[in-house]
């Protein structure tokens, strides 16, 4: 989607990922059978599902130079808004009515929305005649630096693009080990199932202050630095889960994860922007996202083995705060690039 985002513009691609996400939800209120879930939730949804961020962040980095970070920073909000809002209206729906129908709600809502939205969306402003915001004010030493750019086979053959992907893959790790255990350890610790669950809300409640925050800093600082910094609070966050016992803690541990995560999911555009330019931003941007949903794919995996073998998820997050420390460095070791087409920096 990234590609397609390149050459045909975002309004095209979010119209279909709509479309697709709309009619999975649909087919999910049919579900009779196993293979079903998989097809209409793994494929179809996650096919929409997977394909709409980077057009969205690709779009807001051609429209923006200045506040660059801030601007993708305030339209990631929106995913931790949805998470705030969303399980508590699916709740809702489901109690009042029953799962199918809430799927049937679900469905609608995302095809008219989401399709609709797109129709608003332009590649970049100069389809519109306009400029950039902010760019006059931020290239004068680098006439058209942001219209130019790597492709993505020149951007795989730098160490840049690798530290990237490498970096993602580590936030990845981390974050969807959480996502997918955190639950299960309070549980076990003695926890309610429902106030366990609410460690999640909060991780999401947190990131859209870390999106409006980091973000805001990112374009004063660079985003490499807030990267620095979300991986310090991230290794913090881990380790003092492992000490974790009581609500308190793991109410602690969330705001300082989810701060840390909203803003570095607040970065990682703008950043590859800064290095590879936009000639192929959707594309590189999708690619080294890969290194993100490979983490993503790992850590779990990974730290539900571990349980299995000790009985505790203890060494999973000590693991997870060592992928977080390995992110600090990986990012220090991120610099501009230099050659043919010289970057401002990284940030």
């Amino acid at each position: 989607m990234g590609r397609f985002t390149d050459r045909l513009g975002p309004r095209i691609v979010l119209t279909f990922c709509g479309f697709l996400m709309g009619l999975g939800y649909l087919l999910m209120s049919q579900l009779s059978a196993v293979w079903q879930l998989y097809l209409f939730y793994g494929v179809i949804i996650g096919t929409g599902m997977g394909g709409t961020r980077v057009p969205l962040l690709s779009t807001a980095a051609r429209w923006f130079v200045k506040r660059r970070s801030m601007m993708t920073g305030i339209i990631l909000t929106g995913i931790g808004i949805g998470r705030l809002v969303g399980p508590p209206v699916a709740n809702w729906l489901i109690s009042t009515y029953d799962w199918r129908v809430a799927y049937i709600v679900l469905g609608g809502v995302t095809l008219l929305v989401v399709i609709s939205a797109a129709q608003f969306l332009k590649r970049d402003p100069a389809r519109m005649g306009q400029m950039p915001y902010g760019e006059n004010e931020e290239v004068k030493q680098e006439p058209g630096t942001e219209t130019l750019g790597f492709t993505l086979r020149e951007a795989a053959c730098t160490r840049q693009f690798w530290l990237v992907f490498t970096m993602l893959f580590c936030v990845g790790f981390c974050l969807f080990t959480i996502t997918v255990h955190i639950v299960s350890n309070a549980t076990d610790l003695g926890i309610s199932a429902a106030s366990a669950a609410s460690i999640l809300a909060v991780i999401g409640g947190a990131s859209i202050a870390g999106n409006v925050i980091l973000g805001g800093a990112a374009d004063r600082i660079g985003n490499r630095q807030v990267y620095i910094i979300g991986f310090i609070l991230m290794s913090a966050a881990l380790f003092w889960l492992v000490l974790a016992r009581e609500m308190w803690m793991f109410y602690l541990f969330a705001v300082v994860l989810g701060f840390a995560r909203g803003g570095m999911a607040t970065s990682d555009s703008p950043l590859v922007a800064g290095l590879f330019g936009l000639n192929s931003h959707g594309l590189i941007l999708g690619v080294t996202s890969l290194g993100f949903t490979m983490g993503a794919a790992l850590g779990p995996f990974l730290a539900g083995s571990i349980f299995d073998a000790s009985g505790s998820y203890q060494t999973a997050f000590l693991l997870s705060a060592a992928i977080s420390i390995v992110g600090i460095v990986i990012t220090a070791l991120l610099t501009p690039i230099t050659g043919e087409w010289k970057q401002t920096g990284p940030g």
